[in-house]
């Protein structure tokens, strides 16, 4: 793991605001650290400079802006910290769903800007941790439905008990050097064709 600062992008219409985000990054050592003035083309422009994090610093952002930030931020699937002069709950709530790491409400100021980046960057990871752990658990729990339906199969095409039929399953696994939730896959894919075949 690099121990390098990561790259930050800073999104701001206004460029006093910015420079003061700039340098609370520049103070604590950042030193790629690029500043768009401008949401129009964004995406592309954010995919050509593949920054580790992003700034976004709002104003008065208006519903519409605010729309086109959080399009944005369910896109990227990067850490981003939110600056903005004033809110309410539901544009928070709305911000935090859109997958924003660090949402903070007249809070600008040049020596909270790297704690704010760091927590946003550890509150992302997090996240990110508990989306893989999610799918893994997800997938795993499909697994064990498959090979549960595979073993249905194989005990009543071959009339046997459901250990049996598991330990057929692992054979065959072991013999073709796969998974078996890999075979079971193929078995119950192969019976709902041969099944579509009687219909």
């Amino acid at each position: 793991m690099s121990d390098r600062l990561p790259s930050v992008l800073i999104i701001d219409e206004n460029a006093e605001r910015a420079s003061i985000i700039e340098a609370g990054l520049l103070a604590a050592g950042h030193s790629k650290v690029t500043i768009f003035d401008s949401v129009k083309g964004i995406a592309a422009r954010i995919a050509a400079l593949e920054p580790d994090v992003i700034v976004i610093d709002l104003e008065n952002p208006n519903r519409d802006m605010l729309e086109n930030i959080f399009q944005l931020t369910r896109a990227v699937k990067r850490p981003i910290a939110m600056f903005v002069d004033q809110s309410d709950a539901e544009t928070m709530q709305s911000a935090i769903d859109a997958g924003v790491s660090a949402y903070v409400v007249d809070g600008l100021r040049q020596e909270r800007v790297k704690n704010i980046l760091d927590m946003a960057i550890s509150r992302f990871n997090a996240y990110s941790r508990l989306e893989r752990e999610l799918e893994e658990a997800r997938g795993a729990l499909q697994g064990r439905k498959t090979i549960d339906q595979a073993k249905s199969l194989i005990m009543k095409s071959r009339g046997l008990d459901e250990d049996a039929a598991y330990k057929l399953l692992r054979k065959t696994a072991m013999n073709q050097n796969r998974k078996i939730v890999e075979i079971a896959e193929n078995l119950v894919i192969s019976a709902g064709l041969l099944g579509g075949l009687d219909d």
